[in-house]
């Protein structure tokens, strides 16, 4: 069984390694049922200014991401607002 802060490390871990972005951070951390859902802040790079080749701009993100209780990565999904992490049915 997984604890908060393994939890929280295994989340920025899988961010770094499969987002390219910067400064992400855990808002939110839930335990449902024998699963976890974080919530994470993180910036990225605009990618519509960058495909204009206009200067960068970073611009801030939210995203969810599910985990087993083995810290595997079962879900994540970039969501519109931090308001839209409660609207989930778990």
């Amino acid at each position: 069984m997984s604890n908060i802060i393994e939890v929280k490390k295994a989340v920025l871990k899988f961010l770094k390694e499969n987002i390219n972005c910067f400064d992400p951070t855990v808002i939110k951390i839930e335990k449902v049922n024998d699963s976890w859902k974080a919530i994470t802040e993180l910036y990225e790079e605009d990618s519509f200014l960058k495909s204009m080749n206009l200067p960068p701009k970073k611009i801030r993100l939210f995203y969810l991401v599910k985990m087993d209780n083995n810290l595997e990565v079962t879900a994540f999904e970039r969501l519109s607002s931090f308001e839209g992490a409660d609207n989930d049915d778990d």
